[in-house]
């Protein structure tokens, strides 16, 4: 098989897991649909990212989804939104102490997902992965910057 197929596929099949996952975990527990159980997942695991274009952004979502999945959330008091003080332009998201039971379950959900992509690969190689993954995220990023 052409390794760029096995790649990309790859790739697919592990996104698709983790929305499995959290659709299985978290939007079947708490009534949420994928992409606001995705936000509150962004939210939680990326600290110091925390606006709709960091989301949209990083996790490649719709913007017009992310809107609309930010606004649930905050109605639903899980999600609270404040204006930058250097950019009012800017609003920052964080989540409430009302979230604190999606939050645990977006823990197991990510120790579940480590456990179920990882198993069998050793602690050595699992380093060596993160190092090879995070050179291939900037070679990534400067190739769209040059195309861009």
């Amino acid at each position: 098989m052409n390794r760029t197929t096995e790649y990309l596929g790859n790739i697919r099949r592990i996104i698709k897991l983790h929305e499995s996952m959290l659709k299985e975990y978290v939007c079947q527990e708490y009534a949420m649909t994928l992409t606001e159980a995705a936000v509150i997942s962004f939210l939680y695991n990326n600290p110091g990212k925390d606006t709709a274009a960091d989301i949209v952004e990083l996790r490649m979502l719709q913007k017009s989804n992310v809107s609309q999945a930010v606004e649930s959330l905050v109605k639903k008091s899980l999600l609270v939104r404040k204006q930058d003080a250097g950019d009012r332009r800017k609003i920052h998201l964080s989540l409430t102490e009302k979230a604190e039971p999606v939050v645990e379950t977006v823990e197991k959900v990510c120790r579940e997902f480590h456990e179920e992509v990882f198993c069998g690969i050793s602690p050595e190689k699992l380093d060596t992965f993160s190092e090879v993954n995070e050179r291939i995220g900037e070679n990534v990023q400067k190739a769209i910057e040059r195309r861009g």
